[in-house]
């Protein structure tokens, strides 16, 4: 499933590709796979991986365990000195992993270990799955594989990472009708994302979607998918097809379910964010002019999504080539509100706002630019004419 290229030749695969008889290692063919197995060095390691549960557990724990250290290396500056909130120890005493902290949580809450945060949400996954609870309850309880239990802020960054491998590694091997796999997916997929595994991230995403297919999923639950797909497209710089992809998920779900309808501002979101990147500024000025009083309405002023408008918004003023002065100064006023906002309400770290707040220097700089150049264009237009 994740494993979606040929282990020998590096060819994208399908679900049907064919697999090594003793660890499930895929490959494109069996051409491949006899050349791999005499000369590529697969018979040395075909038994450690059968003995680490087969190539996808194989490959799910390596990539778990190296998130975990680039994790904790990443948050090294900002534990030091602190515990972990579930097992109050510094260094896990089973792996002896470095704590991590990247949510809102502020003061000497939130650190912790990935594996104490992975067991966390494992164990309450499957105390749901015994019980038979609801799907809200179950809801509510998987979203401690990618959200604090304190703040309630998500993840972010490498950290998020981390939690998608383990939450892929624990799941891998259940059967993909069970939903947990997609679960999985869609985290790790994430995760990746999060911490710039683009490539990695468009592999998962491809794998996701062509599960989701095969399991009759609703349109809605395709629009997801084919959404988070987009924007990973954008990130490698596919921006043609991102763009069109995220223009079919937002006019379906607006026939699907409204325009008011959180999931299809998310999509406008996604879409305006698009045509701005490919510097089509009159298309995304009207749909941000009729998104924007949608979100604030729905979702409230504060929230991320109308944030993330706004900032659209105030991008395609300024970086249009028809942009006024008044245009300019409108992009600085709605940034500098917006930046205060969310550094508010997400944190000074959080991406948004971190992301934000290089939007204000930007347009702050183009002000300047603009104001100068309109200076110096009145003064020439005041000199006398040469002799």
């Amino acid at each position: 499933m994740i494993l979606t290229h040929c282990a020998c030749c590096a060819a994208p695969l399908d679900h049907k590709a064919p697999r090594c008889g003793i660890c499930k290692t895929r490959y494109c063919g069996r051409g491949c796979q006899k050349l791999h197995w005499k000369q590529g060095g697969h018979k040395a390691i075909c038994q450690e991986i059968k003995r680490g549960g087969g190539a996808e557990q194989f490959h799910a724990d390596t990539r778990y365990t190296e998130a975990v250290g680039a994790a904790a290396e990443a948050c090294a500056d900002d534990t030091k000195g602190q515990t972990c909130y579930i097992c109050t120890e510094a260094l896990h005493w089973k792996t002896k992993e470095g704590l991590v902290r990247m949510c809102a949580c502020r003061g000497t809450a939130g650190f912790a270990h990935v594996s104490c945060l992975a067991e966390q949400a494992k164990i309450l996954v499957a105390e749901a799955e015994e019980n038979n609870l609801d799907d809200a309850a179950f809801d509510e309880r998987s979203e401690r594989w990618h959200r604090c239990r304190l703040c309630e802020q998500r993840y972010h960054g490498v950290v998020q990472c981390a939690l998608g491998w383990a939450c892929w590694k624990t799941y891998v091997g259940r059967p993909e009708e069970d939903g947990l796999p997609l679960l999985a997916m869609n985290l790790l997929a994430n995760g990746l994302y999060a911490a710039d595994h683009h490539q990695d991230a468009l592999s998962v995403r491809e794998a996701e979607l062509a599960m989701k297919r095969r399991l009759g999923a609703p349109e809605e639950a395709i629009f997801v998918v084919q959404g988070n797909l987009a924007i990973t497209y954008d990130a490698l710089g596919r921006h043609e097809n991102a763009m069109r992809m995220l223009r079919d998920v937002y006019s379906g779900r607006v026939k699907l379910l409204g325009e008011d309808h959180p999931k299809t501002i998310g999509s406008a979101n996604n879409y305006a964010l698009s045509l701005v990147r490919l510097k089509r500024f009159g298309e995304a000025k009207a749909l941000l002019r009729k998104m924007i009083p949608v979100a604030r309405r729905v979702l409230g002023e504060n929230d991320e999504f109308t944030l993330m408008l706004r900032t659209w918004y105030a991008e395609a003023l300024y970086q249009d080539d028809a942009a006024t002065l008044d245009d300019h100064r409108e992009a600085v006023k709605t940034l500098e509100e917006i930046e205060r906002a969310a550094r508010r309400v997400l944190g000074g770290v959080h991406p948004t706002a971190a992301g934000i707040g290089k939007n204000l220097q930007a347009a702050r700089a183009a002000l300047r630019a603009r104001e100068e150049s309109d200076v110096s264009g009145a003064m020439a237009a005041m000199a006398p004419p040469s002799a």
